[in-house]
């Protein structure tokens, strides 16, 4: 239906549109005429709006309102007929400056993504990385008592996790020496769910490299740290951007039915699935996504990979539908190229 708008319905839409992006409220026949600027009556334009409601490109919010955008209507609009330009130099830079002290620590450096999309957009920031890509570096295992021991990981990122197993009882405490110098020679440089997959299949194959007590205390240590990991971790920044510019109650009521959204492991990983396996920026308008399911908010994300293109996690912009699209939509892309040329 939306593909059968002539020119001048198309116009009209955009003009009613931009004018919600500027203000927020709806704009009524007289208003649009006088902004557009051209010879075209009210009475025309009040025509071509009503057929746009009948669409459902616009509704009227009350009887003798303007009009506005509806989200199907402001959907149309962002994938396609809005017009994305380069994100100004100025922005980059300060993209580039303050991302470019943090490189040393992966995880300071998503922190200051998303505070830096935060501050740029005024609205959230938001960066979800997947957790347990970190590789081996060093494992150690360490007696504490009858059926008890320590795991202590050291990851090549910088980390050190320490983690509490069960023994079995009356292992003897040089086993876990043993157990120490298998693991550090044999599974080194790998995830911990590579190391898991390995071990299971050197154990299948038995192999003679693996004696009972080793693969015992190997299996079940490795059970413990596999299931213990997040799959994702989330950094939001800017809550206060939203909440400081809501025109009407039930735009604050959507913001907190999103943060309690976000607050869900399940809404992170979904998000990180759809941003990542999607096709370049993804964008999410309320409840037309399908995903949030949260009128009057919009959700603009991008994957990042490091230099050999392989995804490393997704970041964005969290806001009302009342974005400035074409200004964030570079932005998001940007700072995904630099976090994902930062981490390589």
């Amino acid at each position: 239906m939306f593909k059968t708008l002539n020119n001048r319905s198309l116009e009209i839409f955009k003009q009613v549109v931009d004018a919600y992006l500027e203000t927020g409220a709806p704009i009524g026949s007289q208003t649009l005429a006088n902004r557009m600027g051209m010879h075209i009556s009210s009475a025309t334009i009040r025509n071509v709006m009503a057929r746009l409601e009948e669409a459902g490109l616009l509704y009227a919010p009350h009887t003798s309102a303007g009009r506005l955008p509806t989200e199907a209507g402001l959907k149309y609009f962002v994938h396609g007929l809005l017009e994305v330009g380069d994100l100004p130099e100025q922005e980059r830079r300060k993209i580039e400056e303050q991302c470019r002290g943090q490189r040393e620590s992966p995880e300071l450096l998503l922190k200051r993504a998303s505070l830096t999309l935060s501050g740029l957009s005024d609205c959230a920031g938001l960066v979800i990385a997947p957790k347990g890509e970190a590789c081996l570096k060093h494992i150690e295992f360490v007696y504490l008592q009858e059926g008890e021991a320590l795991v202590v990981l050291v990851t090549d990122d910088g980390n050190i996790e320490n983690r509490l197993i069960k023994i079995p009882k009356g292992f003897p405490p040089s086993q876990l020496v043993e157990a120490t110098n298998f693991m550090n020679a044999h599974y080194m440089g790998q995830t911990l769910e590579e190391v898991k997959t390995a071990v299971v299949e050197d154990m299948h194959a038995e192999r003679g490299h693996l004696n009972g007590a080793i693969r015992n205390i190997v299996e079940s240590g490795l059970a413990t740290w596999v299931e213990g990991e997040e799959e994702a971790t989330l950094i939001l920044n800017g809550h206060s951007n939203l909440l400081s510019d809501i025109q009407q109650i039930e735009d604050l009521e959507s913001i907190k039915r999103l943060f309690h959204i976000l607050d869900t492991k399940e809404a992170v990983l979904q998000l990180l699935d759809a941003s990542i396996h999607g096709d370049g920026i993804q964008i999410f308008i309320g409840a037309q996504s399908n995903f949030f399911q949260v009128s009057g908010c919009s959700v603009i994300m991008s994957p990042y990979k490091n230099k050999v293109g392989k995804l490393l996690g997704s970041l964005g912009v969290i806001g009302p539908s009342r974005l400035n699209y074409s200004r964030i939509i570079p932005m998001v892309d940007y700072t995904a190229k630099v976090i994902g040329r930062f981490l390589s």
